[in-house]
């Protein structure tokens, strides 16, 4: 698998990584064995970055992961394998509760759960926009980077401007954003920013919450413990985190629109991936797998050749009929 530098990581990963986030819930339930099985069979696939969180089931994604590191002997850090976790979302969004003690707290619950001395990096998770401005925020946050606690820090940001307000943090790592065929705006000026400071970009939901996989139909129904059905409207948390803000119909359209510029004998989802991978300033895109075949089938996207000239206007051209009305304006 290709690598890239992860920003100011200092690490190179594996442009396809593993988003956790269906280990903790909210996708409906998997099974540890299934998960860790899924875990192993991404590492078998050459993935080497895993992106979690510390609120996934309440801390059950990185325990799991925990597991995982325990499983393959890594202690104290995680080797060649980088995982980045996510903080903030436990506690209430308000801007005083992003503060040094409570980084350290998180911090170090999150080291706990993963069984490790270091965090490989940590992202603060969609916090409120004040956040971003705060010197004493990122001044907490590179305390934890000098007395090793963590080894890097990066943003997990909702909106371009929380994007291109965090890369102008002198020792920002990374940035992670949205990034996928229904959601083309960061490539305006958040890659091109992020790439001319050295930061690097982690690109989330790449399926469109599994739209872009292609297997949904306007019958499908998703369990009552699966965001795709209670957020649907942005009820629990930032609609854009779910079919990355569009209308499920409109989804459904443009997946059938998009579906003729598939390469033969590649899934649409595969296709989706090598979109995401297909733009340079792109660190790692996390696609999320619920069974080792998911995982494996993900992972063989970064074989594919890159999209055709042609291909990228197509889908812009898919996008700005039918995506850009919904989303371009609200993220």
């Amino acid at each position: 698998m290709e690598n890239r530098m992860l920003g100011r990581t200092g690490r190179k990963v594996g442009v396809i990584g593993l988003g956790a986030w269906q280990l903790g819930g909210d996708w409906g339930q998997v099974d540890e064995r299934d998960a860790l099985n899924t875990l192993s069979t991404a590492l078998e696939s050459g993935v080497n970055f895993i992106d979690t969180a510390d609120e996934y089931g309440d801390g059950r994604s990185e325990r799991i992961i925990g597991a995982l590191l325990r499983s393959h002997g890594q202690t104290g850090h995680t080797g060649e394998l980088t995982v980045g976790t996510k903080m903030g979302r436990r506690a209430a969004q308000i801007p005083e509760n992003y503060n040094a003690a409570n980084f350290r707290a998180w911090t170090d619950r999150s080291r706990r759960n993963l069984g490790v001395e270091r965090l490989d990096l940590v992202q603060l998770h969609c916090p409120p926009d004040p956040v971003y401005a705060s010197d004493e925020v990122f001044d907490a946050l590179d305390a934890l980077v000098e007395d090793g606690t963590v080894a890097a820090y990066g943003v997990s940001v909702r909106t371009c401007e929380q994007a291109l307000t965090a890369i102008r943090r002198p020792h920002l790592a990374t940035i992670q954003i949205v990034l996928n065929a229904f959601r083309l705006k960061p490539l305006e000026q958040v890659l091109p920013a992020a790439a001319k400071a050295g930061v690097g970009v982690i690109a989330r939901v790449p399926l469109a919450s599994g739209l872009l996989s292609g297997r949904y139909t306007a019958k499908t129904v998703f369990g009552a413990d699966d965001h795709r059905t209670y957020n649907r409207r942005g009820e629990s948390f930032d609609v854009g985190e779910t079919f990355s803000g569009v209308d499920y119909a409109t989804g459904l359209e443009a997946v059938e629109r998009l579906r003729p510029l598939v390469p033969e004998g590649v899934t649409l989802a595969q296709f989706a991936l090598r979109w995401v991978i297909d733009q340079e300033a792109v660190s790692v895109v996390i696609p999320g797998a619920r069974n080792a075949e998911q995982a494996r089938a993900n992972a063989s996207a970064a074989a594919l050749a890159p999209l055709a000239p042609d291909t990228h206007r197509a889908v812009r051209d898919i996008y700005d009929e039918l995506i850009r009305p919904q989303v371009h304006h609200q993220w």
